[in-house]
């Protein structure tokens, strides 16, 4: 998830700080990140909540956050 880590970064957070702010282990934030695991809808749902934007933006389904 690519649009997970750009957004992470334009925020300036690593990935034990966006952890704690939403509530997801930083070791499974990485596994999203790589691509080796794939996010949970809760997950999903406070990670685009966090930032904003849709969830179909967050996966890369579509262009508008």
């Amino acid at each position: 998830m690519n649009r997970l880590r750009e957004l992470r970064k334009e925020r300036g957070l690593t990935q034990k700080e966006l952890g704690s702010e939403v509530k997801v282990p930083s070791t499974t934030l990485a596994r999203y990140e790589v691509g080796m695991r794939i996010p949970v809808l809760p997950y999903l749902i406070a990670l685009a909540d966090y930032f904003n934007v849709s969830i179909d933006y967050l996966v890369g389904r579509s262009d508008v956050r």
